[in-house]
């Protein structure tokens, strides 16, 4: 369900919306968030899809006063890193310098909330959280949907 709904099939918003909400009311850091930040896409990657599945997800979260701030983007373009964990320094090389916060905007002492679908060797929050601790974050938390790669038994 998760990847239908990166792959376009976003009327099935509400039920990730319902996970991902269940999620945060359950976590520990619901109460310090103050700013949610969907992990950005490059401009042209969401042009070609047609919206960024992260800032979908992250408008049906419920929070009483968290807002969503988009002042983190992607300034380079990234390969895709389909599939699972096999090489870690790889996807973190590829996410490496990635992102920055618009000119003009900082996120000094603020608790933060990065918003994705999938983490699957963490590398793009990572890079994120890395963005917004230089750019002043006090704290930063991450919801995902799935954690790929978890072997249960």
């Amino acid at each position: 369900m998760i990847l239908a709904f990166k792959k376009g099939r976003t009327e099935l918003d509400s039920a990730v919306g319902f996970l991902a909400n269940s999620a945060l009311q359950g976590s520990g850091f619901y109460n310090d968030i103050e700013l949610f930040v969907p992990v950005p896409l490059h401009w042209s990657r969401r042009l070609r899809r047609g919206y960024n599945q992260a800032l979908v997800l992250a408008k049906k979260l419920k929070h009483p006063t968290a807002k969503i701030n988009t002042d983190l983007v992607r300034v380079r373009y990234t390969k895709t890193q389909p599939g699972g964990a096999a090489d870690v320094a790889a996807r973190a090389r590829n996410v490496s310098g990635a992102f920055a916060v618009r000119r003009g905007h900082n996120f000094a002492g603020r608790n933060i909330c990065l918003i994705d679908d999938v983490k699957t060797t963490g590398a793009t929050l990572n890079e994120c959280a890395k963005t917004l601790k230089q750019a002043g974050a006090s704290k930063v938390f991450a919801l995902v949907l799935a954690v790929a790669g978890q072997n249960i038994s």
